[in-house]
């Protein structure tokens, strides 16, 4: 049919306006995302359809999420999929491998959801390279969590593929699901007063007074849905007064409740057809029939249904609007929903599915059944081993409520808890928790309750009162497995560094209890030792520990190995091994799709990359940082955000990250934080000449001995006490420094050579900069170098030795330029004037490439193909090449091979 042939929806001009735009710029070569919003009944469904329509000779592909189906993980994902798997060959085999394994198709390793992610983008990808690709997804808000995470983590990738996502979702109270925050969406309002009539003139069975039409296109607020339905076997005499008096309820409720009433005056056989259509979530016609033969109903059943426009019935089942659906699910009787289930569970073949078996029985279980839970505790682990941890904690806790031995139902609980919590799903942790309790559990059992509470306290970002917990956990571990207990300690060291100066007395809490436990050599136990010493003993007994430890950590495959390892890095102060660890890392997480690793490491690895003087790749690792963020929250990427934005030195963007830091660390008692933003403060103040200010800052976050943060606080403490007059809080700083040296690496000392120099005997003051300056070249610490020689520029300068100055303050100015260093920089330039010399104010020439642009660019003037570009940054080869092609006209290049060279001379 030609686009202009095709039926106009009533009242829906600007957003069909819409979904056409979205298609010329799919056709043009671009992606788009959408999400319609609205409540049911709006018309969200009907616009999909237009869509469909609009599409033309586009591929289509749909998917709907059903609320019975929410449990299976990757149910709606692996329909949406299913006709393009056909181009699964074309995906790197990694990707390949995570989906086969995803969607049951083949065994393996449980894939990280990252990973399933990429998959389905190259997926999609691949398949928009024949013909640009429409995906449709209705009833958003019931798709299992994991098809719901990866689908919107695709929407935030999607680019340049040729590839339009769109979702339709329905609100309650104006609010929909936050999984698709962040999308680009469509609000769906009802239709306008003229349209509501125009409508409901359609189905009004005779003349209605106006005032009472009035009256109904207000209660309905122009529903198309509610115009529609619940006029139905209504005399113009019952809808006298409306749809309903005062108190009437929620507009979808009277609507699911006319659909109701129209259900109940049905044939009995007939009711039974579509309640057994309800519970069986696939729409599987055979499938339908089988158990409704099973019940004893026959094919004639079906045409009271089709004829009261509830149900379509044919190789597929589709009713007519998930709120009929949901009508003849909640209004069935409890013994008739079991015996829907059972039939069910007698029809679905057992080896083909035994998951929607499994989960059909315990329907139709009428109490506790071991058989049943063992059959659903088989379907855990399936679910764990496609990586579907949402969903083997559904079917655990359903087993639970079976399982009728107390010692079972308390084991399958805590599994059910344990899942739960490794899904990032900590709402029915406790309730679990306090069910296991109530069975016989062994003493490795109670406390692995203790564990679970208080990782899922910290799991919401709650630092405060999770360290006592883990702390208890730990100790009822201690005799019954020692290395979990260390680990669990290890996690209490973190959440009590976290929580810093809002929780005085943690860390000696933890320490103490760390050297009660039985030592042990792994990793985890190493890491504990040295920070027991460096909380009780200090830095001199601790730094030849945390130095021991970080070298026998391995490829890091663990967020608290990798927190631990990081933070031993950077108290020492080996930039080295901070970038390598964080580097192992990031591939790592890559490489596996590991979310929890990746979130941890990029925040940890950009700070490292800043003090390295790579503060560009820095800014472009934090601008991805918030696509893999996980449910350990913000902390780790606002931290690193404040402090890059800090050495920049554009005060207002800097201030902004700032303050979002300090108000994450007051709202979630994470001193660590608090004290990161004062430094950050510091670090600004500092570099704008603000020294006032800086030294406020700093004293504020030298309050408490933060981990690595302390030491880097000190040393703007000195800086800018000095300048501001205070040498008493220079000399405390510089004592601190002196302790810190300890560790004899080339930032440390060098950090103590600058103290030395600013508050130490003056006489030595250039043979200090001057050590320092070679300290942290050794050290490769290009900002420390370029901060140390703008002082001694400035000492120099002020000992009237302006050529020698001059010398130092050009390399200064250079090196802060080429960082990016905005404030530095120009408070060096302001020195250079001093002594004679004019500067001028230096601007980026050219076109700027975006952050991801430029990542793009250094990764391929490495070498890297745009499947390995892809990979890295969570794009599609097909954007990579896009981008790719954007930098090479605005770098005014052609190949790779010319990249270099053009990206050096930025």
């Amino acid at each position: 049919m030609p686009e202009h042939a095709k039926p106009r929806l009533l009242g829906r001009d600007r957003e069909a306006a819409e979904l056409e735009r979205l298609l010329r710029e799919v056709r043009e070569g671009r992606s788009r995302v959408l999400v319609l919003r609205g409540e049911a009944g709006v018309g969200k469904s009907a616009l999909l359809d237009r869509l469909a329509a609009l599409a033309g000779q586009l591929q289509v592909v749909r998917a709907a999420g059903v609320e019975a189906e929410a449990e299976f993980a990757y149910s709606a994902l692996q329909r949406l999929c299913a006709p393009l798997l056909s181009g699964l060959d074309r995906l790197p085999p990694v990707q390949q491998d995570a989906l086969r394994v995803a969607f049951g198709l083949s065994a393996g390793a449980a894939p990280e959801m990252l990973l399933v992610g990429m998959a389905v983008l190259g997926l999609f990808a691949e398949a928009a390279a024949d013909a640009p690709l429409v995906c449709l997804v209705d009833d958003a808000q019931w798709l299992d969590l994991m098809s719901q995470r990866i689908l919107a983590f695709v929407g935030r990738r999607l680019d340049s593929e040729s590839v339009a996502l769109v979702f339709a979702e329905r609100v309650v109270d104006g609010t929909g699901d936050e999984g698709f925050a962040g999308l680009p969406d469509l609000a769906l309002r009802g239709l306008s007063d003229a349209e509501a009539r125009t409508l409901l003139d359609r189905v009004l069975l005779g003349p209605v007074d106006a005032r009472v039409r009035d009256r109904i296109v207000a209660e309905t607020g122009g529903n198309p849905l509610a115009l529609l339905e619940l006029p139905r076997g209504l005399s113009p005499a019952e809808l006298a007064f409306g749809f309903g008096g005062p108190g009437a309820g929620p507009l979808a409720t009277r609507v699911e409740d006319g659909f109701r009433r129209r259900v109940a005056a049905l044939p009995a056989d007939t009711r039974a057809l579509l309640l057994v259509a309800a519970v069986e979530p696939v729409g599987d016609g055979p499938l339908l029939w089988q158990a409704l033969r099973l019940l004893g109903v026959g094919p004639e059943a079906a045409a009271p249904a089709e004829a009261a426009e509830l149900i379509s019935l044919g190789a597929s089942v589709r009713f007519r609007h998930p709120l009929v659906r949901s009508a003849v699910w909640r209004g069935a009787d409890a013994g008739a929903l079991r015996a829907a289930h059972h039939a069910l569970a007698g029809a679905t073949d057992g080896g083909r599915d035994p998951d929607r078996q499994a989960w059909h029985r315990a329907h139709a279980a009428p109490g506790p059944d071991e058989e049943v839970a063992l059959a659903l505790e088989r379907s855990a682990d399936r679910a764990l081993a496609r990586g579907g941890r949402a969903a083997a904690a559904s079917f655990l806790e359903r087993a639970a409520a079976l399982t009728p031995d107390p010692k079972g139902r308390a084991r399958r609980a805590l599994a059910a808890a344990a899942a739960y919590l490794a899904a990032g799903l900590t709402g029915k942790v406790p309730d679990l928790l306090a069910a296991a309790e109530l069975g016989a559990l062994n003493p490795l059992q109670q406390a692995d309750v203790h564990r679970l509470r208080a990782r899922a306290a910290a799991q919401t970002g709650r630092e405060l009162g999770v360290v006592r917990p883990l702390l208890d956990a730990a100790d009822r571990l201690g005799a019954l497995d020692p290395a979990a207990a260390r680990e669990t300690c290890l996690m209490a060291f973190g959440a009590a560094i976290w929580a810093g100066r809002h929780d005085d007395g943690a860390l000696r809490q933890v320490a103490e209890a760390a050297r009660a436990l039985p030592p042990g050599d792994e990793p985890a136990g190493a890491l504990l030792r040295a920070l027991a010493a460096w909380t009780v003993d200090g830095p001199a007994v601790a730094h030849p520990l945390l130095a021991r430890a970080l070298r026998a950590v391995p490829d890091v495959d663990d967020p608290a190995l990798l927190w631990a390892a990081a933070n031993a890095a950077a108290e020492l102060g080996d930039l080295g091994a901070w970038l390598d660890v964080t580097d192992r890392a990031v591939r790592t997480a890559r490489t596996t799709g590991a979310l929890s690793i990746l979130a941890t490491a990029l925040p940890h690895r950009a700070v490292a990359l800043g003090f390295a003087g790579r503060f560009a790749e820095a800014r472009e690792l934090l601008a991805g940082a918030t696509a893999v963020e996980n449910a350990a929250g913000p902390a780790a990427r606002l931290a690193a955000t404040a402090v890059i934005g800090a050495y920049r030195g554009r005060e207002r963007p800097a201030l902004a990250a700032i303050e979002a830091a300090e108000r994450e660390g007051g709202r979630s008692g994470l001193g660590r934080l608090t004290a990161t933003a004062a430094w950050a403060r510091a670090v600004l103040h500092n570099g704008l000449g603000n020294y006032p200010l800086a030294l406020d800052a700093a004293l504020k976050a030298a309050e408490y001995r933060d981990l690595a943060v302390h030491h880097w606080t000190c040393g703007e403490l000195v800086e800018a006490a000095v300048r501001a007059g205070d040498p008493d809080a220079a000399a405390r700083a510089r004592e601190r420094l002196a302790d810190h040296a300890s560790a004899g690496t080339p930032w440390a000392l060098g950090a103590l050579a600058v103290a030395d120099a600013l508050a130490g005997a003056p006489e030595q003051a250039e043979d200090r900069y001057r050590a320092a300056v070679d300290q942290f070249a050794r050290g490769a610490l290009a900002g420390a170098e370029a901060r140390a020689r703008l002082l001694l520029g400035e000492w120099l300068r002020r000992q009237h030795r302006r050529a020698q100055a001059r010398g130092e303050l050009r390399a200064a100015h250079e090196a802060f330029t080429r960082m990016g260093l905005e404030a530095f920089a120009e408070r060096t330039r302001r020195e250079l004037l001093a002594t004679g010399e004019t500067v001028r104010k230096r601007t980026v020439e050219g076109p700027v490439l975006t952050p991801q642009e430029a990542q793009i660019a250094r990764l391929a003037a490495t070498g890297h193909p745009n499947a390995e570009i892809g990979a890295q940054l969570f794009l599609s080869p097909r954007t990579v090449e896009w981008h790719l092609r954007k930098v090479f006209a605005k770098l005014g290049v052609s190949n790779r091979r010319e990249l270099d060279g053009a990206l050096t001379g930025r």
